[in-house]
């Protein structure tokens, strides 16, 4: 899909939602989970932050957070909820493949839900990520599995764009995998009439650390 075609794809999901989120406005549970590992004044990349949830709880933390999104229509709903919450985020529209990704510049990368990656372009945004991380820093993936195809309660329709451990362990094997689980859960991710995420889900989360 083409920079702008991805563009219109998502302004058009966004933009059906209306004032709702498509995503809702609670952080991913995930990313949640993590909260522990977090400590305020860290710096934080999201990348493909749609509509703010995950940046803004980042921000709220306490993090200096600078989220990468494509679709103009979500990043004028970030910004809404990071006012409304009274949090500053750094918002930057942009193809997250063709940003002039910074080296050792994150305490923390987190990508949440980055599947529309194809398996061409999935180790490329793997290695930006990883060159974004400061050394120790860390790296909060989370996604689906091929089981998911069976679930159909979000998430890609082609089992190339899913994540298995056996493909996240090589693909992070020059990092310190701290956490790498597959796991199914219920999620509830969205608002009003719009449920982005909303089901039965086989999900996995990967912890990586970048080594000093």
């Amino acid at each position: 899909m083409s920079h702008k075609d991805a563009e219109q794809h998502w302004s058009g999901r966004y933009a059906a939602a209306g004032e709702d989120y498509l995503f809702g406005t609670a952080p991913n549970k995930f990313l949640a989970r993590q909260a522990a590992r977090l400590k305020p004044g860290m710096s934080a990349l999201s990348v493909a932050d749609g509509e703010g949830r995950n940046s803004v709880w980042l921000a709220e933390e306490g993090l200096a957070v600078t989220a990468l999104e494509l679709s103009p229509v979500a990043l004028h709903k970030a910004r809404r909820l990071a006012a409304e919450r009274q949090v500053e985020v750094d918002f930057v529209q942009a193809n997250v493949l063709e940003w002039a990704w910074p080296e050792a510049r994150y305490d923390v990368v987190a990508a949440i839900f980055i599947q529309f990656a194809s398996p061409a372009e999935r180790p490329v945004l793997f290695g930006l990520m990883t060159r974004a991380l400061k050394p120790g820093g860390l790296l909060l993936l989370h996604g689906y599995t091929p089981k998911q195809l069976e679930y159909r309660t979000g998430g890609p329709s082609t089992l190339e764009n899913l994540y298995t451990e056996a493909m996240l362990s090589e693909a992070f094997a020059d990092q310190e995998i701290l956490e790498l689980r597959e796991h199914e859960d219920q999620l509830e991710e969205g608002s009003g009439g719009h449920r982005g995420h909303w089901g039965r889900s086989a999900l996995i989360d990967l912890v990586a650390r970048k080594p000093v």
